[in-house]
């Protein structure tokens, strides 16, 4: 711990002596106000949660065009309306030429994910397909329902709170909404099932603005910050004999991640930080007086917290800054804002995770615990469903009445005749040590994977 405090409390060296870049740096550090620039430092908890968001995104994506180019099948043993699924062919060309995948990567993707695609070949046009399995079609419905079900009260009141948050006149556009409806829950036809279908709480504008509408039946906290709740419940919960309620009326819930190096003067700056206050993201500042810096500094500090506030009607605790940044000028945010959520990394996370570090995903620290959501929802559970489904591992699912299914389907897996061969050494290469792992797991001993038994006899 000494060293860590000694560089800091050296003297300044003097004005017209030469500093090396150590001592020039240790010195800058003396402030006590938050730097404006911070290096990111990474949580390996949140960057494995967007290691999982990958495939999920990959699954969306794929399940996307084969519902775009879908054929219905033969009806399925569970007595449905029948199964859809695509000739592999047209699928592949569709994920080159829209996700821009490599010629391998669908049919890499869909052979090691077996629980949730299913591949075959069609009795009757002789052609490789592929489908969801009745697991992946089951969590996809979960999810639908768990949307639903959260439709007439809890995304409606998301939804007004989300207006609330773009003072004065309480409006956005219907296309920015649309980026942001799977993050706060909505459906996809939201703007029918949710803004035209509550004509008290909503009105869409001719020149495409939702704006929000008052009605009696409001709750009275309405325009109360989720932090503000949590605030209020810690200090109710911890009060400590003779603590002041100053050090805790405008305070952040603040966990740095691991690794982050915390200094005296930097501790300060968040301990004055902490006990500066300011508006409420609902409350209309438009006409005060930005001139002094102590004003300029509680500006910011409202933008942290509308930047909360908008994190904590999501549901997951997380979006895109991409998406986020569509809202910077509702929320009062600054033009950089990466550079001002890396200022405060003790209240928000960025993950670098995914597309190759071009998406940005940005969490609210407090709302998760070791890769965990704190508080989960009906809709948060259910997609942890397809989660599980894609993150098991292959050699779990009988595999080999998949493989003897396909026949000569691995030549359209690859795209011809080399890229199947490269697929079939991939997967079936090891075929000795495969069927071992599969008895030692009890795939092959009498028991169904679950992942064809309603499709392969």
């Amino acid at each position: 711990m000494l060293r860590r405090i000694a560089p800091a409390l050296r003297p300044p060296p003097p004005l017209g002596a030469a500093s090396p870049v150590g001592a020039a740096a240790s010195f800058s550090s003396k402030s006590t106000s938050i730097p404006q620039k911070q290096q990111r430092v990474r949580d390996h908890a949140f960057d494995g949660i967007m290691e999982v968001q990958k495939r999920v995104r990959r699954f969306r994506a794929l399940h996307a065009l084969l519902l775009y180019a879908a054929a219905p099948t033969a009806p399925s043993r569970g007595g449905g309306s029948g199964a859809v699924s695509v000739p592999f062919s047209r699928l592949g060309a569709l994920a080159r030429r829209q996700l821009r995948l490599a010629p391998l990567e669908a049919g890499r993707f869909l052979l090691r994910h077996p629980h949730a695609f299913h591949l075959f070949l069609h009795p009757v046009h002789r052609l490789l397909h592929a489908r969801l399995t009745p697991r992946a079609a089951a969590a996809l419905r979960l999810e639908a329902d768990a949307v639903a079900a959260a439709l007439p009260v809890v995304s409606v009141l998301r939804l007004r709170k989300l207006l609330l948050l773009a003072p004065p006149h309480h409006r956005l556009r219907l296309e920015h909404i649309r980026l942001l409806r799977r993050d706060l829950g909505l459906p996809d036809d939201f703007a029918d099932s949710v803004i035209m279908a509550n004509p008290s709480l909503f009105r869409l504008t001719p020149d495409g603005f939702v704006e929000f509408l008052p009605s009696p039946t409001d709750p009275p906290d309405l325009t109360v910050a989720a932090v503000e709740r949590a605030r209020e419940r810690h200090y109710r919960e911890h009060r400590a004999p003779g603590s002041g309620e100053e050090d805790a009326r405008f305070a952040f819930p603040i966990r740095f991640p691991p690794g982050f190096k915390i200094g005296k003067y930097f501790r300060i700056a968040v301990w004055k930080w902490q006990r500066l206050p300011y508006a409420s993201p609902y409350a209309d500042v438009s006409g005060h007086d930005l001139r002094s810096l102590e004003a300029q500094r509680r500006m910011e500090k409202r933008a942290v917290a509308a930047v909360h506030e908008l994190l904590s009607l999501t549901v997951e605790k997380r979006t895109t800054l991409e998406r986020l940044a569509v809202f910077r000028e509702a929320l009062g945010v600054p033009k950089k804002i990466k550079e001002f959520l890396l200022k405060y990394q003790g209240i928000f996370y960025i993950s670098t995770r995914g597309n190759q570090g071009k998406l940005h995903t940005v969490f609210l620290r407090e709302a998760y615990y070791k890769g965990e959501l704190l508080e989960p929802n009906e809709i948060y559970e259910a997609r942890r469903k397809l989660e599980e489904l894609l993150m098991m591992s292959p050699q779990k699912a009988n595999l080999d009445r998949m493989f003897t299914s396909m026949g000569r389907g691995w030549d359209e897996l690859g795209g011809g005749r080399r890229g199947g061969a490269e697929l079939r050494d991939e997967f079936l290469g090891h075929g000795s040590s495969r069927k071992k792992d599969f008895d030692a797991d009890g795939a092959d001993s009498g028991e169904d994977s679950g992942v064809e038994s309603l499709y392969i006899e």
